[in-house]
This record gives structure tokens, C-alpha cells and sequence, in this order.
């Protein structure tokens, strides 16, 4: 395989050029451009159109790289995506794969972990770091886990009978963003009305 064209994005300047740096030493990787922002990663795409984006989360003021993932899987369905984070938590996990992206590496991969990664993302292979594999092996065996915090408390209160806009009084939290975790959790309980929520709800209380 030669000619992997790679867009890298991360705010910190250090990152990205320690990242190329690295990059550099294999020839059949080559760095088109970088992004400090989700904003910006969208409009280099256009321009480069890379093999492979290697995406941080975290990225300060603006578009994080969650939604900056949304969106670049909404315009190229087949653009591939490589998270490169220090965030191993469950709930980033979750919605960086949820949001699209290939695979999930660890700022602190080794180097071949690293080149290896990126030659199977763009053959379409999920590829994980290690710790990322095995937290995310868990969460399908402990689908409670799956939730974030706040949509598990959202699920919750849901068995309290309470109405949209009583949720969003008790979480403090508008009528829309209540909908949107709705949305999730239906989605990630693999139910689609309120009642069967609920239902799971009180299951899994039950088997506590």
C-alpha cells in the first residue's frame, strides 16, 4: 500500500508536529495538512480529500471532535476516521464510535501500534488501542454501562412518570436536550417509545 494521504487534528501544535514527525518515517504515509479545530478539519477535507483523519476529542472553544466526526460522516459516508485522544472513558469511547469514527488509539500507542492502526483504518478495519478493546468488550457485556451518566439518570427519573418538561425542570436542562437523550438512550436500549424504556428501566433495577 502506498500513498496514504492523512489530515491530522489537534489544538496542540506540539501533538500534531510530534505526530508528523513520527508519520514521516514510514513512506507510504503522507501528511496533506493539519487542523486545530473541528471547524477547520471540515474545510481541509473538502480540499484534500485525505485517506485517513486522525481526530482528537478535546479541541478548547468550538466544534469538538465528536460532532467534527458527525459531520464528516454525514458528508463522505466512507471517510475514515482515527481517534487519537488521552480520553479512555467509557462515555468517549462510545460516542466517538457512535459518532463514526474507524478506530480509537491512546495518545500513549506505541509507534507501531500507531502506523498499524492507520494502514487498517483505511482498509475499513476497526482497529482499538488495547485498554480501549477491552473497556469497550465490557460495555457490551454491561449495556448499563453503554449509557453516560446523565442519560442513566434520565432513564431513571423516567420511571418516576415525569413528562418532557418535568425532566428538564428536575435535570435543569431545556425541553430539546432532553429529547435529544431520549433519543440515545432509545437507540442504545434498542427500543423506540417511552414505555419500553421504562420497561428496561425497571428490568435491569430489578436484576441490581
Amino acid at each position: 500500500m502506498t500513498g496514504i494521504t492523512v489530515l491530522l487534528v489537534d489544538d496542540h501544535l506540539v501533538v500534531r508536529s510530534g505526530l508528523k514527525a513520527l508519520l514521516g518515517t514510514q513512506p507510504d504515509f503522507d501528511v496533506v495538512a493539519e487542523a486545530a479545530s473541528g471547524e477547520e478539519a471540515l474545510g481541509l477535507v473538502e480540499q484534500h480529500s485525505p485517506a485517513l483523519v486522525v481526530m482528537d476529542l478535546a479541541m478548547g472553544a468550538g466544534m469538538d471532535g465528536i460532532e467534527a466526526i458527525k459531520q464528516l460522516r454525514q458528508r463522505n459516508s466512507q471517510q475514515a476516521i482515527l481517534v487519537f485522544t488521552t480520553y479512555d472513558s467509557d462515555a468517549d469511547i462510545v460516542r466517538a464510535v457512535d459518532a463514526g469514527a474507524m478506530g480509537y488509539l491512546l495518545k500513549d500507542a506505541a509507534p507501531d501500534e500507531i502506523f498499524a492502526a492507520i494502514r487498517g483504518a483505511v482498509q475499513g478495519k476497526s482497529v482499538m488501542s488495547a485498554p480501549v478493546a477491552s473497556r469497550l468488550f465490557q460495555q457490551l457485556r454491561n449495556p448499563d454501562e453503554v449509557l453516560t451518566p446523565r442519560e442513566a439518570e434520565l432513564l431513571s427519573l423516567l420511571t418516576e412518570g415525569l413528562s418532557n418538561r418535568e425532566l428538564g425542570q428536575r435535570l435543569f436542562i431545556s425541553g430539546a436536550t432532553v429529547k435529544t437523550h431520549l433519543a440515545h438512550i432509545y437507540a442504545k436500549l434498542g427500543v423506540e417509545t417511552r414505555a419500553a424504556a421504562i420497561a428496561t428501566a425497571i428490568r435491569r433495577e430489578g436484576m441490581r
